[in-house]
């Protein structure tokens, strides 16, 4: 008989993971935190951010087997942490000061616009195999569907117009990152509880990309 702790344990520290990422990206963009820490710290903040994202897309990648039959769920975990990473590049060159327009939006919004594609792919394949409607799984995907999209239009409100220098709509894009990213944290704490003797367990659960 297969110990079905390991899989609460890890499935928890999934859920861990992406709730701290989510929640850096929750409160990066609120002004009110920009004013009190200043946007060098809060340009950490998403940096770190992308960093536990990272760690829980692989942790989620590994746990669902590196080298099961390519299912839907097994792409959806892979496009996933393709887009952390993608996260991971746009966060730390926006770390960077004295980007012109053209020089931000190759090294910072590219990325995220990828990353963000990836998500919104990610986000659609685990919504597809979430199984019954109004389940705990069904939920966690369509939350963090929501939030793949919110996150997909902050991209677009992000982009630098170059003739001005300024973002297509800043209060736009800091709007739906917050929202974007408060779904990906109800996501993360929908799979905390999460038993090993639940009817959900063995199904795409445990296995949702709760950041996306």
């Amino acid at each position: 008989m297969v110990d079905a702790a390991p899989v609460h344990r890890t499935t928890w520290w999934i859920g861990v993971l992406f709730a701290i990422g989510s929640t850096c990206f929750l409160v990066g963009p609120l002004p009110g935190f920009v004013e009190l820490v200043g946007s060098e710290v809060d340009g950490i903040v998403f940096f770190v951010g992308s960093i536990f994202f990272t760690s829980a897309a692989t942790l989620q990648f590994v746990d669902g087997g590196l080298f099961l039959p390519r299912r839907l769920d097994w792409w959806s975990n892979v496009v996933q942490l393709a887009g952390t990473l993608f996260f991971n590049a746009s966060t730390f060159h926006a770390l960077q000061t004295g980007l012109d327009a053209n020089q931000y939006n190759r090294l910072v919004w590219t990325p995220d616009w990828r990353g963000s594609i990836c998500f919104l792919v990610s986000g659609a394949l685990a919504y597809a195999v979430a199984g019954r409607r109004w389940t705990r799984a069904w939920w966690i995907a369509a939350v963090n569907l929501a939030g793949c999209v919110a996150f997909g239009i902050s991209a677009v409100a992000s982009y630098i117009v170059p003739s001005t220098g300024s973002a297509l709509d800043l209060a736009g894009a800091n709007a739906f990152t917050s929202l974007g990213a408060l779904g990906f944290l109800i996501g993360a704490v929908l799979l905390l509880p999460e038993s090993p003797a639940s009817d959900d367990v063995g199904s795409v659960a445990a296995r949702e990309p709760a950041g996306t």
